[in-house]
């Protein structure tokens, strides 16, 4: 059959239309193995990085076996040198020296390593109708009944007296015994399913249960408490009280799994946001001798506001920009002032269970690609910072011409509620920033969904990004 020929609307409309389609058609068959292969390295990562600490030591074992050492602020750099900050083992960053003076700007890519979770109080542990339960106190936004009834997994550290630090971890092997809040069963929940949806779990209930067999004595009271002191003790050395300093934490006990028949996506605890966080981290160690310093930064606390001295809102970054233009005989706010940033964070994929809070039109999809958001924010862009029209037409000239799959999405309707990201700290530095990152479906559950392409194009639009 002879092709059919354009008509003059047909030509237009492909030379002023938009064009989007679902990325796996337009990347062929050898890019979406690359992206399974990536993604093998990636499920890893996830799997061995369950809290901000575990990722900043994972993401350091990398580092040093790719050649960066400890950052020196009385040494010079040469280009190419590699180096790396460890910030009280909860953030980090990875620099690799460019061939153009620190004050002439750096390239940062900004992902968090911090997660939706739930965190022991200082004093947990509690008996009571003689089961032993963990008092617990949610961290991020959660929807509490999501995390009642899943095997949880015990992480974290605790710092005896003496300064002694116990790691912890507990739940993730199949050997191991794993931990859970418990529900209401459906024949006796009439009164709870009046709840909003909101409150169907209050935060003082999700209490996690720890153990139920008492310390064989028949004297004195709470013998299953003591049981589980006694395991403890056994095990770390510690006693109740080594509970007030100590940073633990339950997680999904899941492991990052393959999803659909296609595999084509990966549901995994943590994606947001180490799914960003790992191909910033992937860009910092295999780009080689960058024009401008590449400056991947791994920072904690985002899902509470960035607060706190391992949060981006502290000065450990601008710290670290001004001792590094210094040693070139630079200044640091003029390296900051001409500075290019890529918040990476995750964006909402548009679910076509529930499509009412999402605008179709400016909503990203999964398998579209790494997602660009001019702004976060909520309603009236509130929270945000909103990238400039300049910076957004460099950063697709970028991608255009790196081949990146790459598609742009808003959180949600205008009025349906919003979030933000690291991108307006940076930007309050004087620094130029856009959110650039992957779309995550079931974000903030335990269970969270990406697609295997969109991860390979975060870190090819990051490689491009350093490599520019």
């Amino acid at each position: 059959m002879a092709e059919k020929k354009k008509t003059g609307g047909a030509k237009l409309r492909e030379k002023l239309f938009m064009q989007s389609k679902n990325g796996c058609i337009e990347a062929g068959e050898k890019t979406l193995a690359e992206a399974d292969l990536f993604c093998e390295d990636y499920k890893k990562f996830l799997d061995g990085a369950k809290t901000e600490r575990e990722a900043v030591r994972t993401a350091v074992d990398l580092a040093e076996k790719a050649g960066f050492k400890l950052y020196d602020p009385h040494k010079a750099y040469q280009p190419g040198d590699k180096v790396y900050v460890n910030n009280r083992d909860k953030a980090a960053i990875f620099a690799v020296i460019g061939k153009q003076p620190v004050e002439e700007g750096v390239r940062i890519a900004a992902a968090h390593i911090d997660s939706p979770r739930l965190d022991l109080k200082p004093n947990p542990l509690y008996e009571e109708s003689e089961l032993a339960l963990f008092k617990t106190h949610y961290y991020g936004g959660i929807k509490k009944y999501q995390w009642t009834a899943i095997p949880l997994a015990l992480h974290g550290v605790m710092v005896k007296k003496d300064g002694k630090r116990i790691q912890v971890s507990i739940g993730e092997k199949e050997e191991e015994p794993c931990f859970v809040v418990t529900d209401l069963l459906p024949h006796l929940a009439a009164e709870q399913s009046k709840r909003t949806l909101n409150n169907g779990i209050k935060g003082e209930e999700l209490n996690i249960l720890v153990g139920s067999r008492p310390f064989k004595d028949d004297e004195g009271g709470e013998l299953v408490k003591l049981h589980i002191l006694q395991i403890l003790n056994e095990k770390y050395g510690v006693k109740e009280e080594d509970f007030l300093s100590a940073e633990l934490t339950c997680v999904p006990a899941f492991k990052a799994r393959d999803l659909g028949f296609d595999r084509s996506m990966i549901a995994a605890y943590g994606h947001d946001d180490r799914v960003c966080a790992y191909p910033a981290l992937r860009a910092a160690l295999d780009v080689k001798a960058p024009e401008r310093t590449a400056v991947t930064i791994l920072a904690d606390k985002e899902e509470i506001g960035s607060e706190g001295n391992t949060g981006l809102q502290s000065r450990f970054f601008v710290y670290f920009i001004n001792d590094l233009a210094r040693s070139q005989g630079g200044e640091g706010y003029r390296a900051l002032s001409h500075s290019q940033c890529l918040s990476a964070d995750v964006n909402a994929a548009f679910d076509p269970t529930f499509p009412d809070v999402m605008e179709k039109r400016n909503a990203a999809q999964l398998n579209h690609g790494v997602c660009i958001t001019k702004y976060t924010g909520s309603r009236g862009k509130s929270g945000t910072s909103d990238a400039s029209a300049e910076y957004m037409a460099q950063i697709r000239a970028l991608l255009d011409k790196n081949d990146v799959i790459w598609q742009t999405g808003e959180l949600g309707k205008v009025d349906a509620g919003g979030g933000g990201t690291v991108a307006m700290y940076i930007a309050n530095l004087n620094v130029d920033v856009v959110d650039l990152g992957v779309p995550v479906l079931s974000m903030h559950a335990p269970f969270e969904v990406v697609s295997k392409l969109d991860v390979l194009m975060a870190y090819k639009a990051m490689m491009a990004f350093y490599e520019a």
